[in-house]
């Protein structure tokens, strides 16, 4: 993770397809019965893969391991990008990478599946969170920050959606510059988004406490009533998974 903000912005030229995919498939998680070894900046940690369960001929994940979820929703620096009821029964958390492949699979696959069956109707509140594994990942969190706050989610869709052009591009800021504009980003606002030195101290410090309190290691992952979910999740693992808390 960059010291600064401003090293965002100057890391994103110059960080080569090679070290980014190498960096984005380490921190990256999936879910299946392997340990999988993850390393950032240096340190290297292990975790567990998903012990499956069957229920109703489908495998859901089971929990890898226990959170406080009154602590876990407790507001952090940045403000909390949720959608759904917050009275909801079933409140999930997921910390997600921006350049990870398997949270863009998540997200163009199951997510909005999820928000239609179980947020729309009032069973699911879901707050997504940043978890950036490399400066690339730091600097798409941080431009769906920057933009109002009603186009987080579309930003991210996008962002997601088009991982592929921007997270392997040679030149970075040109690719995320080329998408913020579509969201009414000029070169400046652009310039001044990624010089924030508040806004990634406030990432850093969200992926920080995920690490240090809950536990978080890889991405995507789960916070979900109290436990604890490494690994992507097709429609019908998450939905059963979510029947089975209601």
């Amino acid at each position: 993770m960059p010291s600064s903000s401003s090293s965002v912005f100057r890391l994103l030229p110059k960080f080569a397809t090679g070290v980014a995919l190498a960096v984005v498939l380490a921190a990256c998680s999936d879910s299946g019965g392997e340990t999988t070894r993850l390393s950032d900046g240096g340190d290297r940690v292990e975790q567990a893969g998903v012990d499956p369960v069957t229920t109703a001929s489908v495998d859901i994940p089971r929990a890898d391991g226990n959170v406080d979820m009154d602590e876990v929703l407790k507001p952090g620096p940045l403000k909390e990008m949720a959608l759904g009821d917050p009275d909801a029964p079933v409140k999930i958390v997921e910390y997600m990478s921006m350049t990870c492949p398997h949270c863009a699979d998540f997200h163009n696959n199951t997510f909005k599946q999820i928000v239609t069956d179980y947020v729309d109707t009032g069973k699911v509140q879901f707050i997504v969170r940043e978890f950036p594994f490399d400066p690339r990942a730091t600097a798409a969190i941080m431009l769906a920050r920057c933009a109002p706050e009603e186009q987080f989610f579309p930003m991210v869709d996008v962002l997601l959606q088009q991982q592929s052009t921007w997270a392997r591009a040679q030149d970075a800021a040109r690719a995320l510059l080329d998408i913020s504009k579509l969201a009414g980003f000029t070169q400046e606002s652009f310039e001044a988004c990624l010089t924030n030195q508040q806004l990634v101290d406030d990432v850093n410090a969200v992926r920080t406490r995920a690490a240090s309190e809950f536990g978080v290691s890889s991405t995507p992952t789960f916070l979900i009533n109290g436990k604890r979910y490494s690994g992507n999740m097709s429609v019908e693992r998450m939905s059963a998974l979510i029947d089975s808390m209601l």
